[in-house]
Parts: C-alpha cells; sequence; structure tokens
C-alpha cells in the first residue's frame, strides 16, 4: 500500500495495527475517544494518531516511504466497550527534552477535531532515551527530609490565610505561630505572588525572619514555601532573592505557569526545594470524558523535575475519589508501575520520587483516614484546618501535630485528646 514515493493515504487506513507490541522507545498514551455520530472509534482513533503525528485531513501526496516507515504511531488497542485507545509514537516524533513539544502533539490540536465528541489523555508512558533528556526532581522525598530533618512520619504543613491582604508583618507573624505551633513547613497561597499590599521582598524577609526566630523557639528546623510565581525572567531573579536571603524552597504554579518555564527553574538548579501547586488544574483534569488526567499531569512534573506536588485528598474539600489519589501518588513515588485497564506501565530508572502533598479542607480529624490509604510518605497541609481552630493557629498547629502523633501511636484522636486540648477542641469544631 505504501511501496511508492510520494504514495497518497488514507488516514482511516494508515494507523491500526492491533499487533503491534510498543518498543522499547517509544512513548505510548492512553486515551479516552467518544467519536463524533457516525464515526467508529477506529476511524476516530485514526484522526488521533494521525493529528498528532504525521497525518492531516486528508489525501497528500507529498507523504514519502521515510517518513511513514520512520514516524507512523501505531494504534495498538482499541477498547470498545470503554472507548479506550492506545497508541505507541516513536520517539523520533519528539524533541525528547521539549515538554512543550511532546505535548502539542500528544494533547494539542486533536480535541479540536470534528470526528471527536469528546477526548481524554489518560495516562502517558515515556520511554527511557526520553526520561534520560530530564533531570527529574533534585531532592525527592528522602532529599526535603534531609532539608526538614523529619525522618519518620508525614510533613505538617499550612497556608497562610486569609490567602491575600496581609501585609508582610503580620503574615509573618501568622507563618511564625504555625511554626511554634508544630508545622515543618508554611506556604504562600497560590494568589499571591507581589501584590500591593504585600510586596515580594518584603514578605521574604520578614516570614524568613520569622522562620529563623521559630526555629530558635521550637529547636526544630522550619521551612517557608514562598510563592515565586510571574514571568519567567522575574521568576527566576524572586529565586535568586530567597536563595539569597536564607530560603531554601521556592513554590510555583506549574499549571499556569506552563511547563516550559517550571522547566527553566529546574534546570537552573537553584539547589532550592520545588513546591509545586497544581492552580487551575481542574479546568483541564475534572470532567471525566475531556481533557487530561491530573495522572498524566503528575508524571510530565516529575519528569520536568518538581520535588513537592499537590494530588488531592479524596476527604477534603476538593474533588478526587480516592483510587485516583492513590494512582496519582504511585505514579509520582515508585520506580516500577504497573499497567492497569485505565493506566500504562512506567519505569523510571534514577527518577527520584516526588513528595505528595495533600491539601484542601483538611482538619485532625481526617488524619487517621488520610494516613491509612496514603502512609506516612506526605505532606499533610492544612489552612483552614488550622487557621480555624477555635484558640487560634497555634493551637491549630499543635492540633494537627497531635492528630498525627496519635495515628502513629494507633491510638484514637479522642482518647489522644483527653490528654491534648488542642486537639480536642479541634475535634469538637470540624465534626
Amino acid at each position: 500500500m505504501f511501496g511508492k514515493t510520494n504514495t497518497c493515504f488514507t488516514m482511516s487506513q494508515g494507523y491500526l495495527d492491533l499487533k503491534y507490541k510498543p518498543q522499547s522507545n517509544d512513548l505510548v498514551c492512553l486515551f479516552y475517544v467518544e467519536p463524533a455520530e457516525g464515526v467508529s472509534l477506529a476511524k476516530a482513533a485514526n484522526h488521533v494518531a494521525g493529528e498528532s503525528s504525521i497525518g492531516t485531513w486528508t489525501e497528500v501526496s507529498t507523504m514519502k516511504d521515510d517518513i511513514w516507515g520512520k514516524l507512523r504511531p501505531s494504534i495498538y488497542s482499541l477498547d470498545e466497550e470503554n472507548k479506550l485507545v492506545k497508541i505507541a509514537y516513536p520517539l523520533e516524533l519528539f524533541e525528547p527534552e521539549n515538554i512543550a513539544q511532546i505535548l502539542s502533539s500528544v494533547a494539542g490540536n486533536i480535541y479540536g477535531m470534528k470526528a471527536l465528541e469528546n477526548l481524554r489523555l489518560l495516562d502517558v508512558g515515556f520511554p527511557s532515551k526520553m526520561i534520560k533528556k530530564h533531570a527529574g526532581p533534585r531532592f525527592g522525598i528522602q532529599g526535603v527530609r534531609d532539608v526538614v530533618e523529619v525522618r519518620e512520619r508525614p510533613l505538617v504543613g499550612t497556608i497562610v490565610k486569609p490567602k491575600v491582604g496581609l501585609p508582610p508583618r503580620e503574615h509573618a507573624n501568622v507563618a511564625y505561630e504555625a511554626w511554634v505551633g508544630g508545622c515543618d513547613v508554611v506556604k504562600d497561597d497560590e494568589n499571591l505572588t507581589s501584590q500591593g499590599f504585600n510586596k515580594f521582598k518584603d514578605r521574604i524577609t520578614e516570614t524568613l525572619g520569622a522562620r529563623d526566630k521559630a526555629e530558635g523557639d521550637s529547636g526544630e528546623t522550619k521551612v517557608y514555601m514562598p510563592n515565586v510565581t510571574a514571568e519567567t525572567y522575574e521568576m527566576l531573579e524572586r529565586i535568586d532573592y530567597v536563595k539569597d536571603h536564607g530560603g531554601r524552597y521556592a513554590m510555583v504554579d506549574v499549571v499556569t505557569l506552563g511547563f516550559s518555564a517550571v522547566q527553566s527553574v529546574r534546570q537552573k538548579d537553584y539547589g532550592v526545594v520545588l513546591h509545586a501547586h497544581r492552580a487551575m488544574h481542574a479546568a483541564l483534569t475534572r470532567n471525566p470524558r475531556h481533557g487530561i488526567t491530573m495522572l498524566a499531569l503528575a508524571k510530565l512534573l516529575r519528569l520536568v523535575g518538581v520535588d513537592q506536588l499537590h494530588i488531592g485528598t479524596a476527604v477534603g474539600k476538593m474533588q478526587g475519589p480516592k483510587e485516583e489519589v492513590y494512582s496519582i501518588s504511585q505514579a509520582i513515588t515508585q520506580k516500577k508501575v504497573e499497567e492497569k485497564q485505565d493506566r500504562l506501565p512506567q519505569l523510571w530508572g534514577q527518577v527520584k520520587p516526588v513528595f505528595p502533598v495533600c491539601s484542601g479542607g483538611l482538619h485532625p480529624g481526617h488524619v487517621p483516614e488520610l494516613m491509612g490509604f496514603m502512609g506516612q510518605d506526605i505532606i499533610i497541609q492544612a489552612g483552614g484546618g488550622i487557621h480555624g481552630h477555635p484558640e487560634g493557629t497555634r493551637q491549630g498547629a499543635e492540633a494537627m501535630r497531635a492528630a498525627i502523633e496519635a495515628t502513629l501511636e494507633n491510638q484514637s484522636l479522642h482518647q489522644w485528646g483527653e490528654k491534648h486540648k488542642p486537639l480536642e477542641l479541634a475535634l469538637r469544631k470540624f465534626k
């Protein structure tokens, strides 16, 4: 069929090969494909495969044997009942270190095709040659634990509340109260950058000063995660400023910022822990029939090299079932991920694990359930669940820390609360 140079080809015939076995150098994608009315799953899948690689909407005389033979993707699995499609793409289609180009291919124009009613990128599997082009996390879980000097329990974190509005000194005072109450980490919220009421440099100097005081008063290592999200060059200058003033962390809003900007931060290798907030992700991930899953985004971010990533909680205010949150945790922490119906296998090689962050509507009463299915290698981050304590931020942090201690000792929170008043008061409020 394709034996002659300049042979025309038809998309509906071109890419389906159910006998194909993915090769070690293939990038593999799992899609949910919902065809438009009157379009078969096979035809819709061919549109996806072609548009994301070498094809276009019509027959072309410029297709050559070498292009077809070297760059043709293969649709190797069609699940008609569940509308699941697996496509293997040869590595040569991609600039392996360029995440923007990779996404422009497998999650780009394909969403706008008339042949589709809905399309969702469920998962992506990276070949080892592509993985080796990326640094991955600089610190990972163990490196973060070394920074914070906490070895065998979840880290306790909070977000300064209200989200915006506090001037630098008040912001720093809230952080101090959280730290001395028992929080290991305090971070800015996703929409606090350098507004008029709280300029970035003023906030950094005030809050890092409060951190130093909290470390002296508590005898524990404390960290501050300033939100450095901004235009790329400005963001890099802000990270320099944080580091110059003794900061150990930088937080970036990875979705709104963009993968290329995140890569810029990682490749500069500032030596600070890179905390990834996923603000705006639900615009892409929430619709179960369209868009891209948080699982796929999380794997891309591990590849790029963030050290910590928000993954959901399944018990707080944010949407996301337990099995989804758990699968994301596995994808960013394990060296090897096994294939299942709705996910692809992955070998990470020497790429370090990302520290999962559970945040969104959490309070001390959630801790036993959360640790029960997530384990100890998590960062439990509560905003309102700490600052909303009846006796204030410090006692709210004490309550959260006590809830973790009780869970580690296999004690009920209510029993533990009999000897820890802040926890008892928190349990009464957050029923």
